[in-house]
């Protein structure tokens, strides 16, 4: 947002200085971005004295002409056509810089005849773009500087310009009279309230304006005046001279006056040419297809749902955002329809970003203006048509009403003390939003129309204290609350997600943060892509969907790794992955990946590849860290992005699944560019079953003195029979004295037969309360061979 020191002085009465409204527009949270001072690349120019012209002996365009300087008379040649005897200039000497052609000047020499120095046209002094000619000036004396002629006798020439950031709460700081609303209540001078008068009808509207019953919602308030008779033309030289310092160039009366508005009030306009404009016009949804010439020279083609401003030939405007170039004005327009329209914010949102238009009636419209201003803007507008370009207006057309923003909170002056820790005391309270264009009756604080940002009680506090300066704000110390422990304010599940992150990162792995956001093939590849989970506005085609899963971002963390040398990671991450699009379609994990070998190569070949059990290892340590159940069951059955026979999915029964290890399939290495070898895990923390009992305390530590004693056993079963079913049937013979069996060796082939294996146990018996005797053990091997043979059909190996 840009605009001048002057443009601010038609609305804030102020005798501050440049720096001081800049210090307190940072303050206030209208952070200047910058200041540009004209005078400072006009200071070296003064005023000189054409005495003499002559014709170049050698060029019929150039002139010889002896200038009165303070330094006396100079030699000059020069080639504007009105260098003539009797003129004052502006004079660049040699060694200034001249700021329009970018180029230090020196005596030179043309055409065989020395120069020293130039007499300036406006464009080479970035004053405008008149280039006919040099400057004449009607007075001035020799040697004068030229920016204190010009403050005298032209001061928009040397107006200060100030480019400020608006955040996207602050609509109302988009127009110079806001930001002079802040300033005044801040106290650097006295707000300027203009009366709005408004404009009396010279006749009735021959046309009339509607809103489509479905479009209330986009467009609630659509009002527009005729005038007859306009003298369209070039703006005058204040308005023309207020856009150019802005950035922006005049085009004629008609446009400079809605662009005037845009920046001066935050009230977007726009002008028709009634003569291009055939019948009435229609506020209304665009059915899908219809094609629109804007003004910017490009062709648009509306959605379906967009609003379009139509008349009897079709689509005139894109709603809210930019007219079309077929009812645009021109010099020759005499009769023109001047729009003032309430557009809803989020649909214009939409609808600019979908036809991928910026505009800075868009840019407004989007972050809220003020409703109740509306037909007041229009006013203002017609009235300056009007006394400019002559002409009479119509009555006003009006289409729906001005929406109800009308709400009010609760002013507690003690708030400010709790949540900023500034005293501030209630009467400066209560002056600052009244001076910020509050209504206070009592201590309710009604809300301005202006202000779309303030929805409750807090946002009052925030205004009293901008306004006094947060860096008055003093740090002081906390108040003591208690003595003692504090009580814990980590929830379980936060305690259980930090616990497996220091987990993960004491075994070695270096935790990763990726995005949530990954390419489809990506996805695809684990059981996501679709269409719930597809971004509306992805902000890059490698970014289109919600994650699945968190496998996809560490593989493509390894792949960027090994393209630059490093072959060996372990990395894991914590977060969110989506099962849908919807809320609540989310779920929590964490993942780990091992890719590579275990260590670098040495002689005595402690170096392996990373295989099924390290990821086992390191899933069982972590979903111990987590408080999961020791005895948690491994099975099949994992997803297809898991090695078909080199996985396992740990679980507490057949459904409560707490987590999956094993090798990935090799097509998803290959498809994620990842050189194997390449194991993982994937765990649910929500899925493991809170503790009963909450305490900080152990549980009590329980020894045995008896001796364990360890049995060996080799089953021949069928080839297709799990281990784990083998394992469950052993633990089941004696559930008082077996405390551990597992799978030690598995042999295929030799004298077995087609379709048989051997699985070799160690089983761990424990006795409680006496020695086990021979028979005692031979009782449980028994029992052991029993449970097997029935659940497996296997046979003891002899």
């Amino acid at each position: 947002m840009k605009f001048t020191l002057s443009w601010l002085k038609q609305h804030l009465d102020t005798n501050a200085s440049v720096d001081e409204i800049t210090e307190a527009l940072t303050d206030l949270g209208l952070e200047v971005e910058g200041v540009e001072n004209p005078a400072e690349k006009l200071k070296a120019f003064t005023l000189a004295k054409v005495k003499h012209a002559e014709q170049h002996p050698d060029a019929d365009r150039l002139r010889v002409c002896t200038v009165e300087t303070d330094e006396g008379d100079k030699q000059i040649v020069c080639g504007a056509p009105n260098a003539r005897a009797g003129i004052t200039v502006v004079l660049a000497k040699p060694g200034d810089y001249v700021p329009g052609i970018d180029v230090t000047l020196s005596v030179g020499n043309i055409r065989g005849v020395e120069s020293h120095g130039m007499m300036a046209s406006e464009r080479e002094l970035e004053l405008s773009d008149e280039h006919d000619g040099i400057i004449e000036l009607p007075s001035g004396e020799v040697g004068e500087k030229f920016i204190d002629w010009l403050a005298e006798n032209d001061p928009a020439k040397v107006d200060p310009v100030i480019e400020i950031a608006i955040t996207p709460n602050r609509p109302d700081a988009l127009g110079v009279q806001g930001i002079a609303r802040d300033l005044a209540a801040r106290g650097l001078g006295t707000l300027k309230t203009k009366k709005v008068d408004p404009v009396e009808a010279s006749f009735a509207a021959d046309m009339s304006v509607s809103i489509d019953e479905d479009t209330l919602d986009g467009c609630p308030l659509f009002c527009g005046r005729i005038i007859r008779g306009v003298t369209n033309g070039p703006s005058p030289a204040w308005l023309q001279d207020l856009l150019r310092a802005i950035g922006l160039r005049p085009i004629n009366f008609l446009v400079d006056v809605t662009n005037f508005f845009t920046y001066d009030r935050n009230r977007p306009l726009h002008v028709f040419d009634m003569a291009k404009v055939n019948g009435n016009l229609r506020i209304h949804r665009a059915s899908g297809g219809e094609e629109l010439l804007a003004l910017d020279g490009k062709t648009y083609a509306f959605q379906p749902g967009q609003m379009v401003i139509s008349d009897e030939n079709g689509p005139e405007s894109i709603a809210g955002i930019m007219g079309g170039e077929e009812t645009g004005c021109t010099e020759e327009t005499t009769d023109v329809f001047v729009e003032s329209a309430y557009w809803n914010p989020i649909q214009i949102a939409y609808a600019g970003r979908a036809l991928k238009i910026n505009s800075d009636a868009r840019y407004r419209f989007e972050r809220g203006v003020d409703p109740a201003f509306t037909p007041e803007g229009l006013d203002l507008a017609v009235r300056m048509i009007l006394d400019h370009a002559g002409g009479e207006a119509s009555e006003m057309i009006v289409a729906g009403a001005v929406p109800d923003t009308s709400r009010a909170y609760k002013l507690d002056p003690a708030r400010v003390i709790s949540l900023v820790g500034m005293e501030i005391p209630e009467a400066e309270q209560r002056q600052t939003l009244t001076a910020l264009g509050f209504r206070l009756e009592g201590n309710m604080a009604h809300v301005p129309s202006w202000r779309p940002d303030v929805t409750g009680e807090a946002d009052l506090v925030e205004e009293v204290a901008r306004i006094a300066s947060l860096t008055k704000l003093q740090g002081k110390p906390m108040a003591r609350v208690h003595d003692g422990v504090p009580k814990p304010i980590l929830s379980p599940m936060q305690q259980r997600t930090r616990a497996a992150r220091r987990t993960a990162a004491a075994l070695g792995y270096n935790e990763c943060v990726t995005y949530s956001f990954i390419d489809q093939q990506a996805a695809k590849l684990f059981a996501g892509g679709d269409d719930a989970s597809m971004l509306a506005n992805p902000i890059s085609s490698e970014m289109s969907h919600m994650r699945p899963a968190l496998l996809p971002g560490l593989l493509q963390a390894a792949a960027r790794n090994q393209a630059r040398g490093f072959m060996d990671l372990a990395l894991f991450e914590l977060g969110q992955a989506f099962h849908g699009g919807e809320p609540g379609e989310e779920h929590m994990l964490i993942s780990g990946l091992l890719v590579g070998r275990t260590g670098p190569k040495d002689v005595h070949g402690a170096s392996r590849g990373v295989d099924v059990f390290d990821a086992k290892a390191d899933a069982e340590a972590v979903l111990a860290a987590m408080g999961a159940p020791a005895k948690a069951q491994i099975r099949r059955g994992a997803n297809d992005w898991w090695h078909p026979g080199r996985h396992g999915v740990i679980c507490l029964g057949p459904k409560k699944v707490l987590g999956i290890f094993g090798e990935l399939h090799p097509k998803v290495l290959k498809a994620m560019d990842v050189k194997g070898p390449a194991v993982a895990f994937t765990l649910w923390p929500e899925e493991i079953p809170m503790p009963r009992k909450s305490g900080a305390t152990r549980p009590a530590l329980v020894l045995n003195d008896l001796q364990a004693v360890e049995r060996d056993f080799a089953f021949v079963v069928d080839s297709d029979v799990a281990a784990l079913d083998l394992v469950n049937a052993a633990a089941g013979a004696d559930k008082a004295l077996i405390t551990d069996v597992r799978v030690f060796d598995e042999f295929i082939g030799g004298s077995l037969g087609e379709g048989k294996k051997s699985l070799a146990i160690t089983v761990r018996l424990q006795p409680t309360d006496r020695t086990l005797k021979e028979a005692d053990i031979e009782a449980v091997a028994q029992k052991i061979v029993e449970k097997v043979t029935k659940a497996t059909g296997g046979t003891l190996r002899g």
